[in-house]
């Protein structure tokens, strides 16, 4: 399966495996193992990663956004053997959305300068590209964003 499939499939459920916001922490790592710490941070909340997938989790143990780095050479996405090309187009990513029947639009927010984003509206998944002066925009990353979370543990 091509990175850009992958990343489609995620843009429409919201989910990688048993990655998704809301997740528990316990049952992610159950499942893909111990991460690392991309902050070194051990106060919580804490930035998690596991080869190119970056999960941010609160302090209540519940993960609050994804992100998938693409920026890349190569990207690493755990459950998937292998290693990914990296930096897949712009025009790639489209393609794989529109055949998964993946509704998409630019997100006017997320566009600017030399980046433009594209947002699915039914999971709110973001994909920003970095757009040369010249070639084509170039995927950097797929995040799916926080969805209003309130934690239950006092701060």
């Amino acid at each position: 399966m091509p990175l850009t499939e992958l990343l489609a499939s995620v843009a429409l459920t919201a989910r990688l495996g048993p990655v998704h916001v809301d997740a528990s922490w316990a049952d992610i790592t159950a499942a893909l193992g111990e991460p690392r710490d991309v902050l070194d941070n051990r106060r919580w909340p804490r930035l998690f990663g596991f080869g190119d997938l970056e999960v941010f989790v609160c302090r209540c143990r519940r993960v609050r956004m994804v992100t998938v780095q693409t920026w890349t050479e190569t990207v690493q996405v755990p459950t998937y053997a292998g290693l990914f090309p990296g930096e897949p187009t712009e025009a790639d990513v489209v393609a794989a959305l529109d055949r998964v029947g993946c509704a998409w639009e630019v997100d006017s927010a997320l566009t600017f300068g030399s980046q433009r984003g594209l947002r699915v509206p039914a999971t709110s998944a973001t994909f920003v590209f970095t757009v040369p002066s010249a070639g084509e925009a170039r995927l950097h990353s797929l995040g799916l964003p926080d969805n209003g979370h309130r934690c239950p543990t006092a701060a």
